[in-house]
């Protein structure tokens, strides 16, 4: 079975005072959503309930602030006590926006019968990720057997910078931007063969360049092969991933690539508008 990396490890949210000096002459920009998005986002790097100074910390604010959003937000529904009134978790009507996402979102809604059937042809897990700055976001995930249940989340998410569908996806920007996104990332050594090096990592985007597509190992798991390709909207732009996931005690790298990467093509290809 396929272990998984926690949400606090792969969640890379960018920041929301990010530009804050831009922002500070915008008259559109309304600082007081900023402040609530960042209370919502505390809980992007934890994995049990909040306390309100620990929230506070976490989006940067005083307490006296923060405890007036967390009321606010509780009487909307979108925070709430846990079960047992240790801290606060986000609430159900989360699930909403969630959903109205995913529903009017019309990439997911026409690729659900393809990875189905991309699924079915492969035997391996199959997701479609989308683009979010330096991180990929799975909002689509279809497993084979029986998976740890971070495995089977939407919502997760990995740097773009070190997995195959990341690189495929920086195979279709232009050079600059690629390196652009790279040097931004943070970039961390999952494995011992996770690539940090930006020479390195820009000759696997040269190589998705060619194929369309590319395969890796190791990247984010130690024993996980991944192989990825980007799915472009009609200018050819980049606009998510489909990949497809195994174990190296199945396949060795050569044999995955050669198997499952016609299948990921036609799939990517049917998916993309051009």
């Amino acid at each position: 079975m396929t272990g998984y990396l926690s949400p606090a490890m792969l969640h890379r949210n960018p920041e929301l005072r990010e530009g804050e000096g831009e922002e500070a002459h915008d008259p559109l920009f309304v600082r007081s959503v900023a402040r609530a998005m960042g209370v919502l986002s505390a809980f992007h790097t934890t994995d049990r309930p909040l306390s309100l100074s620990e929230i506070a910390r976490a989006a940067e604010l005083d307490r006296s602030t923060t405890q007036r959003i967390v009321h606010t937000l509780r009487k909307l529904g979108y925070i709430q006590r846990d079960q047992y009134d240790q801290g606060y978790v986000p609430g159900i009507r989360i699930y909403d926006h969630i959903f109205d996402s995913m529903r009017l979102n019309r990439l997911i809604q026409r690729a659900v019968p393809y990875l189905l059937d991309l699924r079915s042809a492969v035997n391996e897990r199959v997701d479609l990720s989308l683009i979010d700055d330096l991180r990929l976001v799975y909002t689509a995930r279809f497993q084979p057997k029986s998976e740890v249940i971070h495995a089977m989340m939407v919502g997760l998410s990995v740097p773009i910078y070190c997995t195959s569908a990341g690189w495929a996806v920086l195979a279709r920007l232009p050079e600059d931007r690629a390196r652009d996104i790279i040097r931004r990332s943070e970039r961390v050594s999952y494995t011992p063969r996770t690539l940090t090096d930006e020479d390195a990592i820009m000759e696997r985007v040269a190589q998705a360049r060619e194929q369309g597509y590319i395969a890796a190992a190791e990247q984010l798991l130690p024993g996980e092969l991944g192989i990825g390709a980007a799915v472009t909207d009609s200018a050819g732009h980049p606009i998510g991933a489909v990949t497809i996931t195994s174990l190296m005690s199945d396949w060795t790298l050569e044999e995955f690539d050669h198997a499952i990467s016609p299948t990921l093509m036609q799939t990517v290809r049917a998916l993309s508008t051009g």
